[in-house]
């Protein structure tokens, strides 16, 4: 996982060529933030390259040339997009991968070049793609699923000498989605909160602090509608009413929560992983796994009848006039599902 490099990098083992690749710009950030606090001394030389504008052999130059005013330079070179498939004579920028390769051989160890790929998946046929990632620290920086998201965010909350279980873990991802940055900021304001008293973040201190997203106040409110739990899906619905949320952008996103289960369990009945669905459905792997837990809660028949009773309300929300809300607040008190 990216937190064993992560730690290298604290303890100041430091390697001059790191490769970066995937599209979770957290890794991305943090490894590079990492990277700065390490080499910062009185003037930490760093330079930015784009590889989709500026030729590879730009980066090689900067990496070889001594540094005037720290022992070793920062170069980071972004969109190292000629890892990817590409169709041919489409390229942007015509790269020297012969000299890359030689430089990698013997890259100089006064400088620490990063090289960025944001992409979901790298062209493994290339040559280029299997020297680098040979030559060079690999760190992939793509969503982890399940588990190591639990494993992370306790890192996250270990980093500020505090604890968080997997039901605080699980309680944060439900209230606050599943973006990293957004997570990593919300584990350190709690942490802040706590101060030296107190060394565990608990689910109840996550339910206190942690602003809810639109997506995840209706998936809670769904679950409780689901769960036959009606004034705990009315407590949600009237706070977002408050929050001056409309009842047909609400009813669209409920059904779209409907969809999405419909769609995980039909993968599942095919015999497929909850990781092969998240890739499926290009979703964050927790969210397949808490969705994948309840699947014998639910039979499709009654996820149907609750998806067509949807198809219902948002027709009788776009043609009726009046208080449009109480159409909603209707079909919560009818607990379809139970």
């Amino acid at each position: 996982m990216i937190t064993s490099a992560w730690k290298s990098i604290r303890s100041g083992k430091i390697d001059p060529v790191y490769l970066i690749a995937g599209p979770e710009a957290h890794f991305t950030e943090k490894t590079i933030e990492l990277l700065k606090a390490e080499l910062s001394g009185e003037e930490l030389e760093y330079s930015v390259f784009d590889l989709d504008e500026t030729p590879v052999e730009s980066v090689i130059e900067e990496a070889d040339t001594v540094p005037f005013f720290s022992d070793r330079k920062l170069i980071i070179a972004k969109n190292a997009s000629f890892l990817k498939a590409a169709e041919r004579g489409k390229e942007k920028i015509d790269h020297d991968f012969k000299a890359l390769e030689r430089w990698l051989g013997n890259p100089p160890l006064t400088s620490v070049t990063v090289f960025i790929a944001p992409y979901e998946k790298l062209d493994e046929r290339k040559k280029v793609t299997k020297w680098m990632k040979k030559q060079t620290t690999f760190i992939e920086a793509k969503a982890p699923d399940a588990r190591d998201l639990e494993v992370w965010a306790e890192q996250e909350a270990k980093a500020y000498g505090k604890r968080m279980g997997k039901e605080a873990v699980r309680k944060l991802v439900e209230t606050a989605g599943t973006n990293l940055t957004l997570l990593s900021s919300e584990i350190e304001k709690m942490s802040l909160y706590l101060g030296s008293e107190e060394e565990e973040i608990t689910s109840g201190l996550v339910e206190q602090m942690t602003p809810r997203t639109l997506e995840q106040d209706a998936f809670k409110m769904l679950q409780n509608y689901l769960d036959g739990n009606v004034e705990g899906a009315l407590s949600v619905y009237y706070d977002l009413l408050e929050q001056k949320e409309e009842p047909v952008a609400l009813t669209a996103l409920l059904a779209s929560q409907i969809r999405f289960m419909i769609q995980v369990f039909y993968l599942l009945k095919k015999g497929y992983s909850a990781p092969n669905i998240s890739k499926q459905l290009k979703a964050h792997p927790y969210r397949v796994k808490l969705l994948v837990e309840r699947k014998r809660q639910f039979t499709d028949s009654e996820l149907l009848d609750v998806l067509r009773s949807l198809a219902e309300i948002d027709l009788q929300l776009k043609s009726q006039s009046g208080s449009r809300e109480r159409i909603l607040e209707f079909f919560l008190m009818k607990r379809a599902v139970r």
